[in-house]
């Protein structure tokens, strides 16, 4: 038993949800749903902005990098998630799990730096629009999306190095239903303790650093917002502000939990909820809060709407009198 036990694995079981059918359909239902509308929300917003030319500004390249970064969160987790609800077999290897830990930090990391970079974005616009088209160039734009994503890159690269330290020898099964590094560190052999730490300094200082941006842009925006003298511009602009306020608290709040609260290796339960929030329900809610809110991206959908109607009226008249 004891040498069955300090067997090295290198394959792991997810456990998920629940083992009940009844439950499974229903979960699979409902996450099959989330990811339909997700992808079918976060692409059709890139398509509009990249077709759209009035769209090509700072602000909705930003837009559409944050849905290109959501559309990969929810890809690099649901397929998985929904075979995983009818397989008999819910295996996944150390490499696998390694690709896909790498695959989604590497996207979340972007994804903070982007809400960072938007949040500024706006604080220029709104606070400084005389200096906007210096402070926001296109070349700013740039660098600032190229830096999310090598941040994200490297981010992810520093995680799954130090992972290469840790053996696994105990049980096999993650209480999880995607392959996180935190249940990783729960059923190592070796003590996690340099893992943890890695942990707590780089995701500490990148939540830190970009809430901080995303914050004291907000205030200054607010600040803003109240000495503006008409009644209904204060009203439009703290109604757009606090609709991605809230997409930002959620966010933020539940990568926050998952990895930088005390104790991250006795709470393992409490993971699910919260890795639900930041993977599932955020790319899903992001679209419609920055665009059905948007006035531009609603005209801009109007008017391609009208136009294919059109196209299709004249076509039918065209065959009618042919």
């Amino acid at each position: 038993m004891a040498k069955e036990n300090h067997t090295i694995k290198n394959e792991f079981i997810l456990t998920g949800f629940t083992d009940h059918p009844e439950m499974k359909t229903l979960l699979f239902v409902v996450f099959l749903t989330i990811f339909l509308i997700t992808m079918v929300g976060n692409l059709g917003l890139m398509i509009l902005i990249s077709k759209e030319h009035r769209l090509h500004t700072p602000m909705y390249t930003f837009l559409g990098n944050l849905a290109l970064v959501d559309s990969c969160c929810a890809c690099a987790v649901t397929p998985k998630l929904l075979s995983n609800f009818f397989s008999k077999n819910r295996m996944i290897s150390l490499y696998e799990c390694m690709a896909q830990f790498y695959f989604l930090c590497t996207v979340e990391t972007a994804d903070c730096f982007l809400l960072a970079a938007m949040a500024y974005d706006r604080y220029v616009a709104i606070c400084k629009p005389l200096q906007y088209h210096t402070m926001m160039s296109k070349k700013v734009c740039v660098q600032m999306t190229a830096g999310a994503y090598t941040a994200g890159n490297l981010h992810s690269m520093i995680h799954v190095g130090v992972l290469f330290r840790l053996t696994f020898c105990g049980s096999n099964h993650i209480n999880h239903f995607y392959c996180d590094i935190l249940p990783l560190y729960r059923l190592s052999c070796v003590d996690p303790y340099v893992n943890e730490l890695v942990l707590f300094i780089f995701s500490g200082s990148i939540q830190v650093f970009t809430i901080g941006s995303v914050l004291i842009s907000y205030l200054y925006i607010l600040s803003t917002i109240f000495k503006m003298k008409s009644k209904k511009g204060r009203v439009k602009a703290f109604s757009t502000c606090a609709s991605h306020f809230l997409s930002v608290s959620l966010f933020y709040g539940s990568l926050f939990f998952m990895y930088i609260r005390p104790n991250l290796l006795e709470e393992g339960d409490k993971d699910i909820p919260a890795a639900i929030l930041f993977t599932e329900v955020v790319p899903l809610l992001n679209p419609f809060i920055y665009s059905l809110r948007n006035k531009e991206v609603i005209t801009v959908l109007r008017k391609i709407l009208k136009k294919e109607k059109s196209q299709k009226t004249l076509k039918q008249m065209t065959s009618t009198i042919a």
